[in-house]
């Protein structure tokens, strides 16, 4: 199955990602990928993404993470509502005191 998804590839605390498409065995971090479609800078807060490459893509069945899939709502690429992608809190118990 084809995943659109981001790979980091900047620095130490300068973080700047690339959108690509891969196969979703492959990690992000192994840098196997297909197609670079895009970039996002979280710094500056810029996506830049290649539409009509994502939409090619999407059309060949590729599914887009959580990210992503919020960015190409923000972008109108695709419709549909944003996902919240933060994973949820667990219940902490409390400690007995002495």
């Amino acid at each position: 199955m084809l995943k659109i998804r981001l790979q980091r590839t900047g620095r130490k605390n300068e973080p700047h990602f690339r959108v690509v498409v891969g196969e979703h065995t492959n990690a992000a971090q192994s840098g196997k990928f297909i197609e670079v479609l895009g970039s996002y800078d979280p710094k500056a807060g810029t996506v830049n993404l290649k539409e009509e490459k994502v939409k090619y893509w999407i059309s060949k069945g590729a599914k887009a993470s959580g990210t992503v899939h919020n960015f190409l709502v923000d972008k109108k690429v695709i419709e549909g509502n944003k996902i919240n992608v933060l994973p949820k809190k667990s219940k902490t118990t409390k400690r007995k005191q002495k």
